[in-house]
This record gives structure tokens, C-alpha cells and sequence, in this order.
């Protein structure tokens, strides 16, 4: 295939852009032909001698890099025009065709909705990385956060979005839903997801994040009392959650008090691994607002979001990895 004039000057620039070594890793990381055979039999194919459609490894790509760079669909369309590493990524050459259009992407991602398919990426990525070793399947750490929905009531019905919710932290209000996940305790990986309005309480949704070959399980001073409820009798996992601040600001200041203080430091230290996810999703995807309407197709969108999340930490942790062992 001739290269264009552009091409071979991109092909040859000295700097590598954060944007080109983010999209070099995600393609090095990822299962693309695990994915694609999970997707494929949902697939549109040729009818007759209708018009083919767009092969499957292009819109997945596509979507995927959408998904990453928190883009609408006509974003990501005029960003394969607007950028070579994106272009390239995707495996669009516009000396020979056009980038797939918004329409035909929204179509996509409809097919990934109605068959519950972003779930399966967000299993296949996992089981990828269970394979190499990295879900340990010991301890899992539980955590939510909000995710703001527009607020907004003009709209077609003139109203906000009623699977929404309003819930209050701290002495604030928002207005959303919350992703809660549980996360493996040894990699920060995340290995359940589930997506609920933003009034639900975190303690109700606690059992439901855990694998169930957990030994132990870690959760911040929001799941206070999780061992009492009714789902969690029979389990043997043991629950190691934070005090409330009001009781740690009053333990003694004595032998006693300092052993209480440490340990709460050491709960908090094995906690902290859930924050990187969430910093992957939020800053490193831009996914602080909800994108669609309704609880389904946000939710959808987190399996897949958690899924390539996953994938940046678990090259990160090769990465540092490979350095150390460097002589």
C-alpha cells in the first residue's frame, strides 16, 4: 500500500505524543481476536448483494477509542481526521476510504447494548488478564462513586432523567448514578461492576461485588454493618471496614488507641488501590458525566470503561515491573 506524504512524515517524526504511546500500549494490551469472537456472531454479515458492512475490527476500534478519550460519536469522527495516531490506531487509510460515520457508530454500539456485549468484553479483558496471572481472587476491596447526570430539563419529555437520583456527600447533593465495583485486593484490578441511581446505598450492594473466593473483604466507613445484613449470612468472607470518623476521633489516647490508629492506617493503605480505577475512568477517560439516558445504557458503558481501565493498570504494573528487573 503507497503511503501518503503525511504518513511517512508521521512515520518518521523524532517525539512520540502521549496520545501515540497511550494508543501503542492499548493496542499491545488488548485481546482484540478474544473480543472479536465474542462480538462476531452478533455481527451484522452480506446479504445477497447488499452493501457489506464495515469489518468488525474497525468499529471496534473505533469504539474503543471513543470509549478511551470520552468522545461522542461525531467527536470521534472528525478525530480520525483530525489525528494521525487516532487514524492510525483505528486502521483508517483516507487516501483509499473515509472514516465510518457517527450514524454508523451509534448503530455499533446499539448492537453491543442489546446483546449485553459490553459485559463480555469486560469478562474477556478479565479473563485475559486471569490468565497472565493478575486476578488473585483472595481479597476484594468494594467502592462506589457518583457519577453526575446533566441536570438539565430541556429536553424532548422536559424533564431529567428519572432512573437518576440525587444523593448527598458530605454536605453536598449530587445528581446521578453511582458505579460500584469490587476490586481484587493484590492487583487493583476490577472484577465486578454494577450500576445503580445515586440514592442507593454502597452497604446494599456490597455482597453483590464480591466474587464469592474471597477470603476477606475491605470497605470504607460507608459499609458499617455489612456483616449483619441477610445476604452476607452463610459467606465466609470476614469484612474489614473503616471506622466512622467520629468514633476513630475518639479512641483513647493510649497503647490501645495507637494499636486501633494503625490499624486503621493499614485498612486504609489496602483501600487506596480502589482509587485508581476510579482515576482512570474519571481523568484519564473524562467520564465524569453520564453520556445516555437511563441506567442500562450507562451501565453498558462502565463494563467497558472498567474493562479498558483494567488494561492501563495492568500495563502500568508491566511496565514498572520490567524497569525494576532491568539491569
Amino acid at each position: 500500500m503507497q503511503k501518503s506524504f503525511s504518513d511517512l512524515e508521521y512515520a518518521n517524526k523524532k517525539k512520540l505524543t502521549r496520545r501515540d504511546v497511550f494508543l501503542a500500549e492499548l493496542d499491545s494490551t488488548t485481546p482484540w481476536g478474544k473480543l472479536h469472537q465474542e462480538i462476531e456472531p452478533f455481527y451484522p454479515r452480506v446479504n445477497g448483494a447488499g452493501r457489506p458492512p464495515i469489518g468488525l475490527a474497525r468499529m471496534l476500534r473505533m469504539y474503543v477509542a471513543q470509549q478511551c478519550f470520552g468522545m461522542s460519536d461525531e467527536g470521534i469522527e472528525d478525530a480520525i481526521y483530525d489525528s494521525q495516531a487516532i487514524r492510525g490506531f483505528v486502521g483508517i487509510d483516507l487516501n483509499r476510504e473515509s472514516a465510518p460515520d457517527a450514524t454508523t457508530l451509534l448503530k455499533f454500539r446499539h448492537l453491543l447494548e442489546d446483546n449485553e456485549l459490553t459485559k463480555k468484553i469486560f469478562d474477556t479483558i478479565n479473563g485475559h488478564l486471569a490468565e497472565k496471572g493478575l486476578m488473585m481472587r483472595e481479597g476484594t476491596i468494594v467502592d462506589a462513586t457518583l457519577i453526575a447526570a446533566p441536570p438539565s430539563t430541556k429536553n424532548k419529555n422536559g424533564e431529567r432523567d428519572p432512573e437518576m437520583h440525587q444523593s448527598k456527600k458530605g454536605n453536598d447533593w449530587h445528581f446521578g448514578m453511582k458505579a460500584h465495583v469490587g476490586v481484587d485486593a493484590a492487583s487493583g484490578l476490577v472484577h465486578t461492576v454494577i450500576g445503580t441511581a445515586g440514592n442507593v446505598s454502597d452497604v446494599t450492594q456490597a455482597c453483590a461485588l464480591l466474587h464469592g473466593d474471597e477470603s476477606a473483604a475491605l470497605g470504607d466507613a460507608g459499609y458499617q454493618g455489612v456483616e449483619k445484613r441477610p445476604e452476607n449470612q452463610g459467606r465466609s468472607v470476614t469484612w474489614h471496614v473503616a471506622m466512622k470518623r467520629s468514633k476513630r476521633k475518639a479512641l483513647p489516647k493510649n497503647k490501645v488507641g495507637r494499636m486501633l490508629e494503625k490499624l486503621e492506617h493499614l485498612k486504609a493503605s489496602v483501600r487506596a488501590k480502589v482509587e485508581h480505577p476510579f482515576h482512570v475512568i474519571k481523568n484519564l477517560f473524562r467520564h465524569r458525566k453520564t453520556r445516555y439516558r437511563g441506567l442500562a445504557k450507562n451501565t453498558a458503558q462502565l463494563f467497558t470503561l472498567f474493562g479498558f481501565a483494567n488494561l492501563v493498570l495492568a500495563g502500568r504494573r508491566f511496565s514498572i515491573t520490567e524497569s525494576r528487573r532491568a539491569p
